[in-house]
């Protein structure tokens, strides 16, 4: 498919009502310290759960382009003034295919997801050296609220 004039491509978002291989390899891609198999379990915990939640795989022709994936959150959630909040807890384009709206697609199917939901707040994070992870926040409309460092000490029994 030809990219239009700003470089865009037609997309489907197909949403997942199962753990589908697409989305699970999706997740793999972006999260590689857990295998497969985990993201497997994950995706149909997700899909399973008394949560809301819903993901979408990003596809041009056949080929997986990219995936969303966002959870109603009630916990408080940093930055945000309202509760419950809808949670974009992963986004992934693939490297070959950035630049060309297709993350600013997934967000948007998010977005209705949570409206639908009664949400006035959409809520992320990313990585604090993840500099294209926050580009791609701010170009879709996010704002940045705060940022954390964790700490961990190690007790010994």
């Amino acid at each position: 498919m030809k990219p239009d004039a700003r470089g865009h491509v037609d997309l489907r978002l197909v949403r997942c009502t199962s753990a589908d291989p697409r989305w699970v390899a999706c997740r793999a891609r972006l999260w590689p310290d857990a295998g497969e198999a985990a993201h497997r379990r994950d995706a149909e915990r997700l899909i399973d759960g008394d949560a809301p939640f819903a993901a979408w795989i990003a596809l041009r022709g056949e080929d997986v382009v990219g995936f969303a994936e966002a959870l109603l959150r009630r916990d408080p959630v940093n930055g945000c003034d309202t509760s419950p909040v809808a949670f974009l807890e992963g986004l992934w384009v693939d490297p070959r295919s950035r630049r060309r709206g297709i993350a600013r697609q997934l967000i948007a199917a998010v977005e209705a997801w949570a409206r639908g939901l009664g949400c006035g707040e959409l809520a992320s994070d990313a990585l604090i050296d993840n500099a294209p992870s926050h580009a791609t926040h701010i170009a879709a409309g996010f704002e940045e609220t705060e940022r954390v460092v964790y700490f961990r000490k190690r007790l010994r029994p």
